[in-house]
């Protein structure tokens, strides 16, 4: 408790760190308005399902625990992280904030429907204030454990944790037919790609970031 008021405090009393924070917040929720309107574009231009190499070829399963119940675990946990420790909030929300604004952009680009068979998410669940049907490429569930997973690289088993978390997810929604594989695939490749441009947009933040581990 001791050491959880002292990160309080020190943050703070930082008014330069606070200042990022409030605009790593609105930057946030500026991306989520942002990837609201790209979802909602996408998923009613949404054009004819395509065949898919593995979902093809494998029975669909019902991951929708996994899919929902799941990533709310998921974001339950960034958010301890970051309440526990408030100094890693800039870099972490400006870099979860850019990745939803590229995500958007692609969402906005490649608008195919769903599988057509594939697991049911309840639509009266949170998740779906998020997702919209069409706007499948590139995998959030894989894509934004991976970039946590990047931010807590120096930390040995949040790293692991985060990497674990993204394989689940990515296999679950395969398994679902809730993703085609190259929006899985392919959040690799592109969540590295802007965290490393986080690094160079956000550097103060980030090596303010990495004191805190």
């Amino acid at each position: 408790m001791a050491k959880f008021i002292a990160a309080q405090k020190d943050f703070w009393n930082q008014a330069d760190i606070v200042i990022s924070a409030i605009g790593a917040v609105i930057f946030l929720l500026l991306s989520l308005v942002i990837n609201y309107f790209a979802g909602t574009y996408a998923t009613i231009h949404a054009s004819n399902p395509v065949t898919d190499i593995i979902l093809s070829n494998i029975p669909v399963v019902n991951t929708e625990p996994i899919f929902v119940q799941g990533i709310l675990i998921f974001v339950v946990l960034v958010a301890c992280l970051l309440i526990i420790e408030p100094k890693r909030i800039p870099f972490a929300l400006k870099s979860i904030a850019l990745w939803v604004v590229v995500r958007s952009m692609f969402i906005s680009l490649t608008h195919i429907a769903p599988y057509p068979e594939h697991a049911i998410v309840l639509s009266n669940n949170i998740i779906n204030k998020f997702t919209f049907g069409a706007d499948l490429f590139f995998s959030g569930h894989t894509g934004l454990p991976f970039l946590i997973a990047l931010m807590f690289w120096n930390h040995k088993r949040l790293r692991y944790t985060f990497i674990a978390a993204s394989i689940i997810f990515a296999v679950a929604v395969l398994l679902g037919h809730l993703h085609y594989s190259i929006d899985v695939f392919a959040a690799y490749f592109i969540t590295d790609g802007i965290f490393r441009i986080g690094e160079k947009l956000f550097a103060k933040d980030y090596q303010t970031f990495l004191t805190t581990l």
